[in-house]
This record gives C-alpha cells, sequence and structure tokens, in this order.
C-alpha cells in the first residue's frame, strides 16, 4: 500500500538524484578538461617563453660573435688585400723620380701617370665606401637568418606545438661555412668588383682635368656619380656575384661532394642560408637600405675629407692634382681601425637600418 502510494514519488525522487548525479559529473567532467586545458596552456605558454629567452641568449651570441670576430676579421682580411689590389705606391714614385729627374719622363708619360693615379684613387675610395657598408649589412642578414634556424631548433628541441620541417633543422658546421661565406668577396670577388669600380671611376672622371677645381658639392657629387654608374651595370643586383657565389657553383659544389651519398649532406642545408640571404639581398626593402646606407657614409666621408683638406680650402675649391694625395690617405684611413668601426657602426644604427632588421627578425616564427 505505501508502495503504491508513494511509487510516483519515489521516482521522482530518484530521477532528481539521478539527474543531480549525473550533472555533477557532466559539469565535474568539463571543469577538469578546463582545468587540463588551463594547465596545458600555462605548460605551453612557460615553453615559448623559455624557447624565446633561449633564442634571445643564442641570437645575442650569434650577434656578438659577428661583431667582434667575425666582421673584423672579414673586414682586415679585405683591407689587406685592396692595398695589395691598389697599391698606388709606384705611380707616386714614379711622379717623384720624373719631378726630381725632369728628363726621366715624357710630358705624354707625366699626362698618362696622373690620370691613372686619378682614376685609382677614386677607385680606391669608393670602393672602400661600398664594401665597408655592403659587409656591415650582409653579415647581419646573416645573423638575422641564423637567428631564425636558432629558434626552429630550440623550439623543436623544447617540444614546441609549431611544426617545422626537417629541412629548418642547420647544425654547427651549417652555421660556421654561412658565416665564413662572407670572406668570399676578398676571397673571389674582389679583382672583378676593383675593375667594375674603376670602369665606373673612369666613365665618371673622363674629361676632369687636373687643374679642374673640386670643391665640397663637386667630389660630393662625383663620388655619387662613380656609385650610381657602378650600381647600374649589368643586371639589376649584379653586384651579389662579387659578394656570394651563384647558386649554380653552390648546387654544383653539394652534387660533387655528395656523389658517393645518396642521403642529403651537409652543404645542401648551408646551401638554404645561401638562398635565404640572396632573397633578402634582392629584396627592394633591402635595395633602399644599402641606397641610404651609402649616401649616409658618403656624408660622414665628405666631413672627415673637410677636416683633412681644411674646411676652407674645401669650401673654395682646390685643384684636383692637390686633391688626389688627401684622397689616397682618406681611402687608406677608411680600412683601418678606428675609422672602418666608426663607419660600421654608423650604418648599423641608421634608425632605417634598425627598423629594416627587426621586421626582417620580426617575419620569423620567433615572433
Amino acid at each position: 500500500e505505501f508502495w503504491r502510494r508513494h511509487k510516483r514519488k519515489v521516482y521522482v525522487t530518484f530521477g532528481v538524484l539521478g539527474s543531480g548525479y549525473l550533472l555533477y559529473k557532466l559539469y565535474d567532467g568539463h571543469r577538469r578538461r578546463l582545468a587540463d586545458l588551463e594547465r596545458e596552456l600555462a605548460d605551453e605558454k612557460s615553453n615559448e617563453e623559455l624557447i624565446r629567452s633561449q633564442i634571445k641568449e643564442h641570437f645575442e651570441k650569434i650577434q656578438t660573435i659577428a661583431n667582434s670576430t667575425t666582421l673584423p676579421h672579414v673586414m682586415r682580411y679585405l683591407s689587406s688585400r685592396i692595398d695589395e689590389e691598389l697599391d698606388l705606391t709606384h705611380l707616386m714614385e714614379r711622379l717623384v723620380k720624373g719631378k726630381d729627374e725632369p728628363n726621366s719622363l715624357t710630358a705624354a708619360e707625366k699626362l698618362e701617370l696622373w690620370d691613372r693615379l686619378k682614376i685609382l684613387n677614386f677607385t680606391r675610395i669608393v670602393l672602400s665606401l661600398w664594401v665597408t657598408t655592403i659587409l656591415s649589412l650582409y653579415i647581419r642578414v646573416q645573423v638575422n637568418i641564423l637567428g631564425r634556424h636558432l629558434y626552429i631548433d630550440t623550439a623543436r628541441g623544447l617540444g614546441s606545438s609549431i611544426q617545422f620541417d626537417e629541412a629548418d633543422l642547420i647544425d654547427r658546421d651549417d652555421e660556421q661555412q654561412f658565416l665564413a661565406s662572407a670572406d668570399y668577396l676578398t676571397n673571389v670577388g674582389l679583382p672583378a668588383l676593383i675593375s667594375s669600380f674603376e670602369t665606373a671611376a673612369s666613365e665618371v672622371l673622363k674629361g676632369k682635368q687636373l687643374k679642374d677645381f673640386f670643391n665640397t658639392t663637386v667630389l660630393h657629387d662625383t663620388i655619387l656619380q662613380i656609385l650610381d654608374s657602378f650600381l647600374s651595370m649589368g643586371h639589376p643586383y649584379h653586384w651579389m656575384g662579387f659578394l656570394m657565389p651563384e647558386p649554380a657553383k653552390l648546387f654544383n659544389s653539394s652534387a660533387t661532394s655528395s656523389s658517393d651519398n645518396t642521403d642529403p649532406s651537409p652543404a645542401s642545408k648551408f646551401e638554404q642560408l645561401m638562398l635565404e640571404a640572396r632573397a633578402v639581398l634582392s629584396s627592394s626593402e633591402f635595395e633602399n637600405i644599402l641606397d641610404m646606407s651609402l649616401k649616409t657614409v658618403v656624408d660622414v666621408m665628405m666631413e672627415d675629407i673637410r677636416v683633412l683638406c681644411g674646411e676652407t680650402n674645401l669650401k673654395v675649391g682646390i685643384p684636383l692634382a692637390k686633391l688626389l694625395p688627401r684622397l689616397a690617405h682618406m681611402s687608406r684611413i677608411l680600412l683601418e681601425e678606428p675609422t672602418r668601426d666608426r663607419y660600421i657602426q654608423i650604418v648599423q644604427d641608421m634608425p632605417e637600418v634598425e627598423m629594416f632588421f627587426t621586421l626582417l627578425y620580426a617575419s620569423t616564427p620567433a615572433s
């Protein structure tokens, strides 16, 4: 009788209790999943912060090595090679001998020597400006590219959720070979580069006589014209052929080194780094940065030449024959420490250059 009277209430009570328990279990399961997800997100955030911290440390280490070791080594080696290839001492000695012994040189020979000295002086000073600027930018490009790969390696090692291709892995040998490629200009490209600058200087200086007066404006414009003449030679970005090997040469070298091995060789990853560097250097953004940097170092050099010649003398103008020895002295100190380092620092401290490399690094997964 009791069951018949209260059966419905019992069913309702059990139904409510069962529903409550089920809702509780659903809520508890959802709460646990949320807690697990929050924990995973916190762990991932902590992991990413650790990755960022480690990549920043690695990146700064590479940048320090590049600025304190790679760039100074490359510039010292390059300076000595330019001294060898563009040694003007023998020309000066012949002119001095002709002055002391008037019969030792004919008028035509003297004129030819002076013309040669004129062209080589401008070749050397403009070449020095260009190589100082381009190498300081190129090595910084290398550092940014290596920073990206260091991020990838570090993220993979720490189990980041970001997926990367195996080809992105860059080992220490690739890294060192990539940084060492900055010596290509000195070891391979320099003779042809000097010839190109000499051609540009000859074209711009054609018709300029030793008695012509050069003031600040004329000298400034002449140097910029030689740079423009050089940069406009041949196909766009032809100057990269002096700075780094063509891709075909890299691939041929890799094929030769791996002919007996079907597995990807370390050289293929070095090729990857070189192709990434080439892509940056051939961008319109880098072209603008190079143009601004060259104009900046020309302006700074003009200030140094004004001091060397005397502010009043260069403002009024002096004969080209008297200017050439001062240019020869300036071209020597351009590649000497600390003057060379000051020019490099001026380029690297330019706001436009800082912004370019900030954006370049921010375009990598590290951002």
